[in-house]
């Protein structure tokens, strides 16, 4: 059974999302947009995006000008849950390190 983060971690696993996560990063664009950016196709950067709004990296919203123009932004969530999985992970090395620290002073003064 997949988790949010899992589906986050497959999602990013891709340099083209990361590099459109880190376009949208700097500010919210539209399809066109990304896909010059990564000298994409239309079609393929669609492919990404789908992906990126499928495990709720990325939503997508129309302009409030033009209902036909559709803009792709980030949506924090999917990252702060990925956040504190990285949090819990690096406190189990944080603990482990500790005690291989309190092991190896023990050791040494024996």
């Amino acid at each position: 059974m997949r988790t949010e983060v899992d589906e986050v971690l497959v999602a990013l696993a891709d340099p083209v999302r990361r590099q459109v996560v880190d376009e949208l990063r700097q500010r919210p664009r539209r399809a066109g947009e990304l896909a010059d950016s990564a000298g994409m196709s239309f079609p393929a950067i669609s492919r990404h995006l789908r992906v990126l709004r499928a495990c709720g990296l990325v939503e997508v919203r129309a302009l409030d000008e033009d209902a036909r123009v559709r803009v792709y932004q980030l949506r924090a969530e999917p990252f702060l849950a990925l956040r504190a999985w990285l949090d819990q992970v690096e406190g189990f090395w944080t603990e482990q390190l500790d005690a291989f620290s309190d092991y190896a002073k023990k050791r040494k003064q024996e």
